[in-house]
């Protein structure tokens, strides 16, 4: 009999970062998001992650 498990959690979003940028280029970017199925935020975070990990130090 397998062992129960219990569901992950899902850690809360509870931080927001707020940039300035020119509206065409948000546009642009949002509209690229929309035609790629995905969303600016989804994409804003997935580049934050994937930077931290370049720049990640070994402690």
């Amino acid at each position: 009999m397998a062992a129960d498990k219990k569901p992950k959690k899902k850690e809360r979003k509870d931080s927001q970062l707020i940039i300035r940028i020119k509206g065409k280029e948000r546009d642009q970017f949002v509209e690229l998001c929309d035609e790629l199925d995905t969303s600016a935020a989804r994409e804003v975070r997935r580049f934050i992650r994937d930077f931290l990990k370049q720049h990640a130090t070994s402690d």
